[in-house]
């Protein structure tokens, strides 16, 4: 860890987090070491990196970037964000239950339910609310699990609230903190056990690397969470380790921009006749909980027309390209009842609020301007033979 950053401003650390080198060439930024293995001093030292599977310089530069960010003490980069998911999973045993928000990703919802119950783990889903994962603990209850804001619906959840109903019960508490990043809300500080991220979205910034992450600040969780890193074998290699590196220099800065455009889109979106409704965070004037700086770089909204032209206008624009994933630089637009939440069922889906007239928006640091034009341009084309949902 990086002791001589902890009490800077987030900015000086987002640049300077992981920039310190192990090899004495005082180089400003991060040498890649592709090294698969180390040369020992005798059989059976371990004093130093023996294999790369179980650390490198790269990526241990990249670990200490990332925990140094979210005030942990303890981080661990992995092959993507759902491997991370899985080894946080690992840390269960067969018959343990699971407390998760309803609103998630559709490839976390595809590994509880596809995966991880056929390993002896259940899960409840539950709205958000304090009461919501009160009332779903059983004396099976190991993990709550929590995204906030949530995908696609960009509900918000209070972690403090549930880290208080987890205290002194055995529960763990995690926070997917992708949508938000360490910019804008810590769940750690706010008491939370474990941070996990996509890391492919904000936290490298450029569409161009596939990762995830944890952060943790217990020492015997960090020691598990290694195990199974290692044992596993899902760490992130020293070239995307390096690539995060370069991204999370400009998070500050991106995140910023991001939110600033955000909000805007969101206030256009608000107003215009054929979208039914707009979810942003702190939109409708409530107060953001978890200490949150900005509502983010994500927009969702329905359009108040059928599925046909929904789609069309997914195609119709150009600034914001059809395409999975978010948090790079680039406009996206997405629909997630086609794409990134195909893999919940379809009654599942609705019943939990996401519609085929859901679209979703990871809004880039694009000129906000063009990024308006867009979007009207998009809804004056379909608008002219659009069929609302209710004829």
């Amino acid at each position: 860890m990086s002791d001589h950053l902890k009490d800077k401003q987030f900015a000086t650390r987002a640049v300077q987090a992981g920039q310190v080198p192990e090899d004495g060439t005082r180089s400003v930024t991060t040498a890649i070491y592709p090294s698969s293995t180390y040369r020992v001093a005798y059989p059976g030292d371990e004093s130093g990196y023996v294999y790369s599977r179980w650390s490198n310089p790269t990526r241990k530069a990249l670990e200490r970037g990332i925990a140094l960010l979210e005030g942990g003490s303890h981080g661990f980069a992995f092959s993507s964000g759902l491997a991370a998911l899985s080894a946080v999973l690992h840390l269960l045993k067969p018959g343990d239950h699971v407390v998760a928000v309803n609103d998630l990703y559709g490839g976390t919802h595809r590994q509880f339910e596809q995966q991880m119950t056929t390993w002896g783990l259940s899960f409840s889903y539950v709205d958000g609310s304090a009461s919501s994962f009160e009332d779903a603990i059983t004396p099976a209850t190991r993990l709550f699990w929590i995204e906030t804001p949530t995908n696609p619906l960009l509900k918000l959840v209070d972690i403090p609230a549930a880290v208080s109903i987890a205290k002194g019960r055995d529960i763990l508490v995690a926070v997917d903190n992708t949508f938000a990043t360490p910019f804008v809300q810590q769940p750690l500080t706010l008491g939370a056990d474990i941070c996990h991220h996509s890391v492919s979205k904000y936290l490298a910034g450029h569409a161009d690397v596939i990762a995830g992450a944890l952060v943790v600040n217990d020492e015997a969780l960090a020691e598990k969470l290694y195990f199974q890193q290692y044992a596993i074998g899902a760490q992130l290699g020293p070239f995307e380790s390096w690539l995060v590196l370069r991204g999370m220099k400009t998070l500050h800065v991106r995140m910023e921009r991001h939110a600033e455009n955000a909000r805007a889109v969101a206030d256009w979106l608000a107003d215009q006749s054929m979208v039914r409704r707009v979810f942003y965070p702190g939109l409708t004037g409530e107060t953001l909980p978890n200490d949150m700086h900005s509502g983010g770089g994500m927009v969702s909204f329905e359009l108040d027309a059928d599925f046909e032209r929904v789609s069309a206008f997914c195609t119709a624009t150009e600034v914001f390209m059809l395409a999975e994933s978010l948090g790079g630089v680039e406009s996206l637009i997405n629909h997630p009842a086609a794409m990134t939440h195909a893999s919940i069922p379809k009654a599942v889906r609705e019943a939990n609020g996401i519609s085929d007239q859901l679209i979703r928006l990871s809004v880039g640091i694009e000129s906000v301007d063009d990024q308006l034009s867009d979007l009207k341009a998009a809804l004056a084309a379909v608008a002219g033979s659009v069929r609302t949902t209710d004829q």
